[in-house]
């Protein structure tokens, strides 16, 4: 959201005219959407006396509590002459007399008088200029008095869009055309980067009106009519809101709505204009002020919770910090405990397990076997001595739950009483006695 729509505050009525009827559009401005209050149609107020049409549209306006506000009327297009003039490095306060000096060369009225006016279009000095006879200007400012419809400006279509399709966001850079075909007639608005503005009336078949735009625009060929809503503001509500039908009333109630933000240029004479009453914004500025208080105090409340909550987290984990490193102290104390615990046993289970083997050996080499030499380690045992027959002892050796893998070291060597042997052996732990562990 840009930040000028912050700024996008009002309620505004929009006029149509189609012919003989009034398109009636009264929106709602705010920063967050547009809601349209209300649309209705004026049918032939032209033929009908002013009164009765007047009470019927300000019944419409109050029933939507509008009845303050003062319209904003978009012309027919073809009672308005549109010329787009390039014034580079003129500042706003002297536009008026340099559009004044060469005005009369912009219209093909004559001698007539005229009502102009301008809005800006570009940095570049581009200025839109709509022109109006003041004799037409006037019949409707007298019609309309008559009914009692206050009005607060006289614009035209392409003023309007300009300045809708600016109130909350921007348009696509890349340019873009509207298209719209009533009673037989092609209107087109567009914008490109060769072309800030183009707007024209076409006797012409929509599809042809719009190739001329596309050229007038140097858009890319076959470039399609871009759709309203997204070029306008779309309106949150209602949500079935037929954008493509009221595009022009509707960009004229954001206009009336918002007019330092929706800028539309005016044709109607100042003598003529009715503003919307300024007491209107009291009540949405006195609760703004105390909405932007409430919600100073509710930051400076959570500011003040989140440092406390925040120095209260940082006390406890200091505190569990502590605790860890103590916890894990104990752990690597109670882990080197239980290693000194199980080296302890081993080596008290390591003299009652050689005794066992050595038991073992005596039982398995009875006499006349004889053992000469004993080496036992932790994971073997190598026995060397004397038998009659010393090849079954591998097996005998192999017999017991204590040995395995029997095997002589070297080779049998034959004696006067015998064979000389050297056995190496592989030690198991034997079973407990009834299976335990």
């Amino acid at each position: 959201m840009e930040m000028r729509s912050w700024l996008a505050f009002g309620t505004g009525a929009g006029i149509e005219i189609q012919g003989g009827d009034l398109l009636v559009t009264v929106s709602r401005v705010r920063p967050k959407g547009i809601t349209v209050l209300g649309q209705t149609v004026i049918a032939n107020f032209r033929d009908r006396p002013a009164a009765e049409w007047g009470a019927e549209y300000d019944s419409f306006l109050r029933a939507h509590g509008a009845g303050y506000l003062s319209a904003t009327l978009v012309l027919p297009r073809r009672d308005v002459i549109v010329r787009l003039v390039q014034l580079p490095g003129v500042a706003d306060k002297d536009l008026p007399a340099a559009i004044g000096y060469q005005v009369d060369s912009l219209h093909p009225w004559g001698e007539d008088e005229i009502e102009f006016a301008w809005q800006r279009v570009s940095t570049r000095g581009a200025v839109m200029v709509g022109m109006v006879r003041r004799e037409t200007v006037l019949a409707l400012a007298e019609r309309f008095g008559e009914a009692g419809v206050s009005l607060a400006a006289f614009t035209f279509s392409a003023g309007a869009l300009h300045g809708g399709a600016r109130l909350l966001s921007q348009p696509p850079k890349e340019g873009f055309f509207l298209a719209l075909e009533a009673r037989g007639e092609s209107e087109i608005y567009g914008e490109s980067p060769s072309r800030p503005v183009f707007t024209a009336a076409f006797d012409l078949p929509l599809e042809r009106a719009a190739a001329l735009a596309v050229s007038e625009l140097r858009l890319e060929p076959g470039t399609a009519p871009a759709n309203p809503a997204q070029i306008l503001p779309p309106p949150l509500l209602p949500a079935d809101f037929d954008l493509s039908r009221s595009r022009t009333s509707y960009a004229a109630s954001l206009a009336g709505a918002c007019p330092r933000l929706a800028r539309a240029a005016n044709l109607l004479p100042a003598a003529y204009r009715s503003g919307n009453s300024r007491t209107m914004y009291l009540p949405a500025i006195a609760l703004s002020l105390v909405l932007g208080l409430c919600a100073t105090g509710l930051f400076v409340y959570k500011v003040y919770t989140d440092k406390q909550y925040a120095a209260e987290l940082e006390q406890e984990v200091t505190e569990l910090r502590a605790r860890n490193r103590r916890v894990t102290e104990l752990d690597k104390e109670l882990g080197e405990t239980k290693q000194r615990i199980e080296t302890l046993d081993a080596f008290r289970s390591r003299t009652r397990l050689d005794m066992d083997a050595l038991a073992e050996l005596t039982r398995l080499l009875p006499p006349p076997i004889f053992a000469n030499s004993l080496q036992v380690s932790r994971d073997s045992v190598i026995v060397a001595g004397e038998a009659e027959q010393a090849a079954p002892l591998l097996q005998v050796i192999d017999s017991s739950p204590h040995f395995h893998q029997s095997a002589f070291a070297v080779s049998l060597v034959h004696s006067a009483n015998g064979e000389l042997f050297r056995i190496r052996a592989l030690r198991q732990k034997p079973p407990a006695p009834g299976g335990q562990p």
